[in-house]
């Protein structure tokens, strides 16, 4: 089947909060790698091709991309990616533990993003998870979604 969202007409809304989650002043950059990795924990296939596809376009390396998975042994990653990628890691994977998203997950992203730039890694890590879970649960193959 197509995409859920396709057929009941609500890509528009939902990629008017994906636009949103830009707005935040976090690095496009590092919003990439956070789609790429909530798309990964999920086993996203179409999200794991366009989310490469996307960064590699804004410029990013192939061995950043090469090593997201391993973001936490890789010495491609700054800090503040650090921060992004483990709070993405702990909000795609809330049903794995008593505490969700730990205080120590949450404030070192808070040493390293104002309120507007976690609202928008929050936005994006909570978009991916639902076009994760929409284009999983439909069996959405790679493809270049920008045509």
């Amino acid at each position: 089947m197509q995409n859920p969202a396709m057929i009941l007409d609500a890509m528009q809304p939902v990629g008017d909060i994906y636009k949103a989650a830009f707005s935040g002043g976090v690095p496009k950059t590092t919003l990439d790698l956070v789609h790429l990795r909530a798309s990964q924990i999920n086993a996203c296939s179409s999200c794991v091709d366009s989310g490469a596809r996307n960064a590699r376009k804004s410029g990013e390396t192939d061995e950043r991309l090469a090593s997201v998975a391993a973001w936490r042994d890789a010495p491609y990653f700054t800090d503040e990616e650090r921060a992004a990628l483990a709070l993405t890691e702990a909000t795609t994977r809330m049903a794995d533990r008593s505490d969700p998203v730990p205080d120590a997950v949450w404030d070192e992203a808070a040493k390293h993003y104002d309120e507007k730039g976690l609202a928008a890694l929050v936005l994006t890590i909570a978009v991916t998870n639902l076009f994760n879970r929409l284009n999983a649960t439909t069996k959405q193959v790679p493809q270049d979604w920008s045509s």
